[in-house]
């Protein structure tokens, strides 16, 4: 399924958008943008989708999803039912966010924030309740209110425990997602002899691929590289080789109707048991029941979903020319 693009409107003197989302239910709206976003969602339950990330979420939900990386939230139901589902959004430039870091040293931590969140970051619970107690000011009518309540977010934020989301390999070239912006992807900010290695499973994961191997062609010998994956990803190389495996799979499972097996092999794995164990392990359901996630919400949501009078008109665009094919 391919993500819709979203054109965030922020206006002629507003440097952030903040967006109050009101309504019966969440609806599955697979979308993109090259803002990053940092949602809270109040009395609702349901399924949260960032990247290749499918997870249960409820009340007080806090993610920070970066640039081009797919996402929607569905809710299957209201934890007060005589109240709105609520989502507060905030949408940002992530340029402009670094460019006051180099200025005013005060807000290095936000530099940090944001590579924190480069596959996407969950916030531990009790983030979502703290930033409920700056709505006042978030949604205030003067836009440099605005502007400093959702600097005062981002610099607390940074220094809150947080949990990643997608894969590295969750990031489409389709969507238009750019290949640096995410830990998986060579960049001036590690080793050059790691980048070499990240672009060497970046374009050769379908294809067996041995520690010797990468190490030889980092330069490296098989205990440094291995040391310094570890430093500078957080995981071993084998893990890593899966990850972006199973990423590459979701995407093939979501985009298209190929079958189970084809998509093991597209992926790098040698036979279908052995895909079929390391993608529940992954992702704790089995591919059939991911690819499933997606289908059975989408046509849940065209079916029954109100109309959504305040959402992007890109987005409005698009389930008006969806439902005229129907």
């Amino acid at each position: 399924m391919k993500a819709a693009y979203e054109r965030v409107d922020f206006g002629a003197s507003c440097s952030v958008r903040v967006y109050h989302r009101r309504l019966p239910r969440i609806p599955f709206e697979w979308h993109h943008h090259p803002e990053y976003e940092l949602t809270l969602t109040m009395n609702s339950q349901g399924k949260r989708f960032i990247g290749d990330s499918v997870t249960v979420y409820g009340d007080d939900d806090l993610v920070l999803v970066p640039p081009n990386l797919p996402h929607t939230w569905a809710s299957n139901r209201s934890i007060d039912s005589s109240a709105p589902q609520v989502a507060i959004v905030v949408w940002f430039d992530g340029a402009w966010v670094r460019r006051l870091a180099d200025v005013c040293p005060e807000y290095n931590g936000l530099c940090n924030l944001l590579r924190r969140a480069a596959c996407g970051l969950a916030f531990e619970h009790g983030a979502g309740a703290r930033l409920r107690g700056e709505l006042e000011r978030l949604l205030s009518a003067d836009p440099r209110e605005r502007l400093k309540a959702v600097l005062d977010v981002l610099d607390w934020l940074a220094q809150a425990p947080g949990t990643p989301l997608a894969s590295p390999s969750a990031f489409d070239a389709r969507t238009g997602a750019h290949r640096g912006a995410h830990p998986g992807a060579p960049s001036g900010y590690q080793p050059d002899q790691l980048n070499r290695v990240l672009a060497l499973i970046d374009t050769q994961f379908a294809h067996p691929l041995r520690l010797a191997a990468l190490a030889k062609a980092s330069g490296l010998s098989e205990r440094s590289l291995t040391r310094h994956f570890t430093q500078h990803l957080g995981e071993s190389v084998g893990r890593y080789i899966t990850r972006v495996r199973v990423g590459h799979a979701c995407r093939l499972l979501t985009d298209t109707g190929l079958p189970v097996s084809v998509i093991a092999a597209r992926s790098g794995f040698a036979n279908v048991a052995n895909f079929n164990r390391q993608f529940k392990a992954a992702k704790a359901v089995t591919p059939a029941a991911y690819r499933q996630q997606f289908t059975g919400t989408r046509h849940a949501e065209d079916e029954t979903a109100p109309s959504l009078t305040e959402r992007s008109p890109s987005l409005r665009a698009k389930r008006a020319r969806e439902k005229a094919g129907r």
